[in-house]
């Protein structure tokens, strides 16, 4: 039981991680060669404001992860649709815009749901 709650309570935390250095890499296209190294900075860092936003969630759920968990199940539950259909107008394909979605709303669904179940586990040990 220890060994399983152990695992519950550090993968939602490494996935959200991961997740948040995936959704980073994108921010890597603001740097152009037309543009000063301080433009291009300014720029990287305006890109980034998303990841920091979820790393203050993740520090949030970190402490309070029923709290966590619910807010990062909104987030994937509302990144979703917006994904989806920016990139549906982008490719007009249902398919790469389903990919897409699975790709950056659905690590963060997961996310939300396994603080869940972490909270709850804790909770029932605990009584």
């Amino acid at each position: 039981m220890k060994k399983s709650l152990s695992i519950i309570h550090w993968t939602p935390r490494i996935l959200c991680i991961l997740a948040i250095l995936f959704i980073s890499m994108f921010a890597f296209d603001a740097f152009s060669e037309g543009r000063s190294f301080w433009e291009n900075l300014a720029g990287f860092l305006i890109h980034l404001i998303p990841s920091f936003v979820l790393i203050a969630l993740l520090i949030v759920a970190w402490k309070w992860e029923l709290v966590g968990g619910i807010i990062f199940g909104l987030i994937g539950l509302g990144f979703g649709p917006w994904v989806f259909i920016k990139n549906f107008r982008m490719n007009h394909s249902v398919g790469t815009s389903l990919a897409i979605v699975a790709a950056i709303a659905l690590p963060f669904m997961l996310v939300g749901i396994l603080f869940v179940i972490s909270h709850y586990m804790k909770k029932k040990r605990a009584a």
